[in-house]
C-alpha cells in the first residue's frame, strides 16, 4: 500500500531546472511530482540520511560529513 500524501511543497526553479526535471520525469514514465520524491529519496540513500518517518531498517543515523 502506498504512503498517504497530504504534504504541501511550492517549489520555485530557473526554467532550466524545470525542463530538466520534466525530461527526467518524462524518460522514468514518472509525475513531475513523483520524480522529485525517487530523487530526494535516493538521495538520501545514497548518504545514509534516515527521516524521522523512515523505518531504521531503510536507512541508517546520518553520518557526519567529511571536512
Amino acid at each position: 500500500m502506498s504512503e498517504r500524501k497530504t504534504e504541501v511543497v511550492n517549489l520555485r526553479m530557473s526554467p532550466r531546472v524545470k525542463e530538466l526535471l520534466r525530461l527526467a520525469a518524462a524518460y522514468e514514465r514518472r509525475s513531475l511530482s513523483n520524480m522529485l520524491e525517487v530523487l530526494i529519496e535516493d538521495f538520501c540513500k545514497d548518504r545514509g540520511l534516515q527521516g524521522a518517518n523512515q523505518p531504521a531498517e531503510r536507512g541508517i543515523a546520518r553520518q557526519e560529513s567529511p571536512q
